[in-house]
């Protein structure tokens, strides 16, 4: 590991123990000056390179994913209190693996999404599902995420998905949390 990877990992404070939950570090109170720009890609597949080679260890990914935000500038940061990196992002920088919908007493149904790094999170007003306008997918959905990020459905979610779908006026879409989001 490099440096600067090692230096983010004791930065953040957390060891890199299996099945630990990096847990959710307030990046909003966060704002060191740029520190540079770090040999990181995240690939459309939601694989984390760096240097040229996969970062293989999750509980590294999922780290490093609990301190990564989108400014307002369109650029991906990896940050902690005192360093803030740039890194690349092919297209969107999560992956939503599973979905899941949970009848509520009302008769409400909640969805809610996993994403490639374990996190969980219902779809609704706070984490609206849209389809982005992007030129590498087309027609995929997406939930907005904390910190300006986004996971975008693999394939296997988005079929889970599309089995949850219904018409209403129309629209062909998925019902969460009392909203109704189109999938068209």
């Amino acid at each position: 590991m490099t440096d600067q990877l090692e230096s983010l990992s004791e930065q953040v404070g957390q060891s890199e123990r299996p099945g630990k939950d990096p847990g959710n570090p307030p990046l909003h109170l966060w704002q060191p000056e740029l520190s540079g720009d770090i040999d990181i890609l995240i690939k459309a597949d939601g694989q984390w390179i760096h240097e040229g080679r996969p970062i293989k260890r999750q509980s590294l990914v999922n780290l490093f994913a609990s301190i990564l935000r989108r400014e307002e500038d369109g650029e991906y940061y990896l940050v902690t209190p005192v360093e803030k990196w740039r890194l690349r992002v092919e297209a969107l920088p999560l992956i939503i693996t599973d979905v899941e919908a949970k009848q509520e007493e009302s008769g409400q149904q909640t969805l809610t999404v996993t994403t490639n790094t374990g996190r969980r999170y219902e779809v609704g007003t706070e984490y609206p599902l849209f389809v982005p306008e992007l030129e590498s997918v087309s027609d995929v959905p997406a939930v907005t995420l904390p910190h300006g990020l986004v996971a975008l459905f693999s394939r296997t979610a988005w079929y889970r998905l599309v089995d949850l779908a219904e018409e209403q006026g129309g629209v062909t879409g998925v019902a969460s949390s009392g909203e109704f989001y189109s999938l068209t």
